[in-house]
Formats: structure tokens, sequence, C-alpha cells
């Protein structure tokens, strides 16, 4: 992947070197010898992530990592601390202040790529989410309450497997306290758990007695379900090729024994962010199909859909020699009810027309709105003889029953009918639908609230 990386360092050597690491991955890099200077960068061109090193004269990397932060325009750049210094109290200042992640000198060529890799990633999904929260206020669409659901820091389920009890335990006192963790020593009981029960990160110790972790990373990663799970490796000193393995699999992150509770909790709460964003943006881009192809008013089909699935059920028709009709409807006198009532009771009687066609579909039949007062349904194995009686059905249920429009007023609503049967290999889905749309205006010709068939 490509992202451009700030390096802020005020040795020259150490800017130098982490260049030359970060190119080789292919990274765009721009350099910075002091905070001021990272400031404005950050104000004038689009940053993805943030290597700061916090020991600097002047304006040390804490204060420059809170300017960051507390600036709207740059408040989603992730920060990573690179420091020499080994006090706890580091770590804890560098989260106050808006740090996303850790790196320590010596940096180890590893968790430099990874780190960088995770929060370039988690700016690109960030980025991808304002983007289209912008374009769905262009286009008068409210995205507000959703985004801000996914760029709220919250607690997650945490499924963590290892089988030293003491270990275990250690890890759970720490995620505890933010987040909720269930601990499984079995790699089997954790497939179970993980198939029966939705999680927001999964952790994997390598050191299981009498089990490959990375054997279960990779069940993970092929089974649909999980298959975008975030995953954290627990990993051995001196076990890098293991760690190099989990990585090309698809393992997210690791974290190095002995655990520092401040780097666990700071990756825990990247991969988190990168869950939230990604289920964001999959929700976004199912909402997205479905408003193409519904109706936005009463929830059905719209003709675009309609049109392409009925080419395929005509396919599937003439290939396998099975029945198909189609049923085309519309509601008799409706501009009447948009003239007396207006359109709110129109609309009103649209929608409830809509659910009674609903209602009277089979799991394998497709009720669509074509548009206006006009609607279709495809009926799948099914001959003229039996789509009449669910034509005759549909038309009785309309006209039996009053539309409510307000409280105080309800109106009696008729529908006309018109039916079609696919009848031979020549027929096409605009054949079968004109020979249907024939028989709707010849139902209406003969009296409407009834209904007509043609034959090719």
């Amino acid at each position: 992947m490509t992202a451009r990386v700030l390096v802020v360092d005020d040795i020259p050597a150490n800017v130098k070197l982490l260049e030359a690491r970060l190119s080789a991955e292919y990274f765009e890099v721009v350099t910075a010898s002091n905070g001021p200077a990272a400031l404005e960068i950050c104000a004038a061109q689009r940053i993805d992530v943030v290597l700061l090193d916090v020991m600097m004269p002047g304006m040390d990397g804490f204060e420059v990592c809170r300017r960051i932060k507390s600036n709207s325009a740059s408040q989603h750049i992730p920060v990573i601390m690179v420091t020499a210094l080994d006090q706890p109290s580091d770590k804890v200042q560098g989260p106050e202040n808006g740090a996303d992640d850790f790196l320590s000198k010596p940096v180890d060529d590893i968790a430099l790529i990874t780190r960088v890799k995770n929060l370039a990633r988690l700016k690109m999904l960030n980025d991808e989410m304002l983007m289209r929260a912008l374009t769905s206020r262009q286009l008068g669409l409210s995205d507000n309450a959703a985004l801000q659901k996914a760029l709220t820091v919250r607690a997650g389920r945490i499924l963590l497997v290892d089988d030293h009890p003491r270990s275990a335990s250690r890890l759970v006192d720490v995620i505890s306290k933010s987040h909720d963790v269930f601990v499984e020593r079995d790699p089997n009981g954790a497939l179970v758990k993980l198939a029966e029960h939705n999680f927001d990160l999964l952790i994997v110790s390598l050191s299981l007695a009498d089990a490959d972790g990375l054997r279960l990373c990779s069940q993970v990663r092929s089974l649909d379900r999980t298959r975008h799970l975030p995953i954290v490796i627990l990993v051995e000193p001196g076990d890098e090729a293991r760690l190099l393995r989990g990585m090309d699999m698809g393992v997210n992150d690791y974290l190095m024994r002995p655990i520092d509770r401040h780097e666990l909790l700071a990756r825990i709460k990247t991969q988190i962010k990168r869950k939230c964003f990604t289920d964001y943006l999959r929700n976004r881009l199912e909402e997205s199909v479905e408003f193409a192809i519904t109706d936005a008013l009463t929830g059905l089909h719209n003709r675009r859909y309609m049109e392409s699935h009925l080419r395929t059920l005509v396919d599937e028709s003439i290939r396998s020699g099975r029945p198909l009709s189609i049923l085309v409807t519309d509601i008799d006198h409706f501009k009447s009810v948009n003239d007396t009532h207006g359109h709110d009771g129109g609309d009103i009687v649209l929608k409830e027309f809509a659910a009674r066609l609903k209602r009277n579909t089979r799991g394998i039949d497709l009720a669509c709105r074509m548009g206006g007062e006009e609607f279709l349904i495809i009926m799948p194995e099914t001959d003229l003889a039996r789509a009449y009686q669910v034509a005759e059905r549909t038309r009785a249920m309309v006209a039996s029953e009053p539309f409510q429009l307000r409280q105080d007023l309800k109106i009696r609503v008729t529908a006309s009918v018109g039916l079609a049967t696919l009848e031979s290999p020549g027929d096409t889905p605009d054949t079968l639908f004109k020979r249907a749309d024939n028989a709707l205006y010849a139902a209406k010709r003969q009296g409407r609230n009834r209904v007509a068939a043609d034959a090719a």
C-alpha cells in the first residue's frame, strides 16, 4: 500500500534511517526537524501517518501531538510516538495527548512497517467514511448518527486464546478495564465461539502448549463469517519466523512478550477502530446497493432491479421448461385520490397497496413498483391457472378492506390486474411484460376492478 508518512526528528541520522526503511516499502516520506515545521506540513499537505520523536528541543513530541489532535483539520491523522525513553509515564503521556501508538528506539523493522501500515489503513478508512458522509449530506441524506457512532471509541468484544492461566489472567486484568474479554484455552472452542457470537478482535497466543496458534489464524481468515475479523498475535522473543508467517497470512498486528499494558491497549484501540470503520463502510455499501434497487416510498424493489431479475428468470425458465408468470396491476382512478386527498394521501394509499401485495406473495415471488401507481409481481414456477388465482386473490384483498388515510377517514380502493405466462422459447422479458400490460388495459376497458390474461 502507499501512504504519505511524516517523519519528525531533530537528529538527521534518525530521519535518514527511518526514511530509508519506509521508502523501501514504497511509502512516500516527508520530513521535518522540529515541531513547528511538522505542524506547518500537517496543515498544508495530505499526511496519512506521523512518526513523531518525543525528545526534541523547543517543542517536544507530546506538545506537537496535542496540537495535531486539537486541530480539526489534522485531528484524524494517526500519530506514532517514537521514543528512547523507557519510563512508564512516557507511555501514559502519549495517549493523554492523543498518540495512537508507540515505537521504541532502536526501531525494529517489522514493528515499524506493521504499525505504519495499520495506521495508514485506518486513516484511509477514516477518509473514506468522512467523504461518504459529506456526499450523503450534499444529497440531503442524514448519516450523522451512524458516522458519529463509528468515530466514537467504544468498548469492544474481545476473544483471547491463551492456555497459560497466569498469562491469560494478567491480560484479562488489563483488557477488562476497557473492554469485554472472553478467554478460550482450546482453538476448536474458539472457532465455536466465533461461529456463534460476534467479536471485534481476536487475540491469539503463539505459545499454546498443544495447538498451533497460526493454524487457528488461518482458519479464521478462511471462514466467511470471520474473514475480516482483526487478529493480534502474541509472540515470544526469537520467534520472528512465525511472526512473519502470521503477518503473511493476514494477521493484523502483534505484541512481543513481555507485553506492555500501554502498548496492548493501544493495539486493541487501533484494531477496534478499524473494525468499526470497516463495518460502517460495509453497511453504507449495502445500504447504497439497497437504495439503488429499492423504491424509497414503498420498500418494494424498483423497476431497475425487476428488469434484471426478470431477464434471469426468463432465461432459467426457458432452459428448464418450468412455468413463469407475471402480474401487472395498478390502482383504479388513482389520479382522483391525489386530486381529492393530496399527494400525502396518495402516498399513504401507495404504501398500503404495496404492503398488501407483499402479504400476498410467496417467498420466491418478487413484488416491484414500476412507477406511479403501477406494480408488478414475478411468479416463478407458476402457470397461468395458478397465477390467475393469485391475481384474483390480490384484487379481492385490495377491494375488500378500505384504506385508512386518517383516523377519521377511510376510502375504498380497487385495482385492475393483467397476467401473462411465458409460453415459448422465443419469449423475452419485453414480450412477456407487453402481454401482461395489454391484459391490464383490457381489464381497464372491461370496467376495472377485475383480472384479465393475455396469451401469445
